[in-house]
């Protein structure tokens, strides 16, 4: 762990355009992805399912749930469509040279 709860997710390398990856950070399920020189990072289970995101389709700044087709805005969280009406976390992420920092506080 870093600094004020910054702790590495992944190498910027691994995380691909339009590619989600899930990982463990500070023991919880994230997917990370990526959207042009920008990474994102969101809780990686689905609101309405119990399916990973990150082995769901993403374009641009939407992933889509593989379960139902639900999608979510990795930006914000914000539920997009039926099925999911309600939003998933997002995390603060930072580069660092090759390190994909997620910052993880308690739940509010």
């Amino acid at each position: 762990m870093t600094e004020a709860g910054w702790i590495r997710a992944a190498a910027a390398s691994d995380v691909r355009a339009d590619e989600p990856i899930g990982v463990s950070v500070g023991g919880r399920a994230i997917a990370l992805y990526r959207v042009e020189d920008e990474v994102f990072a969101t809780d990686n289970h689905c609101t309405h399912g119990d399916a990973l995101l990150s082995e769901g389709f993403q374009m641009d700044h939407c992933i889509e749930c593989p379960l139902h087709q639900g999608q979510f805005d990795i930006r914000t969280g914000e539920a997009m469509c039926a099925p999911v009406t309600e939003p998933i976390r997002v995390y603060p992420v930072r580069v660092d040279g090759d390190d994909v920092l997620v910052q993880i506080a308690p739940a509010a």
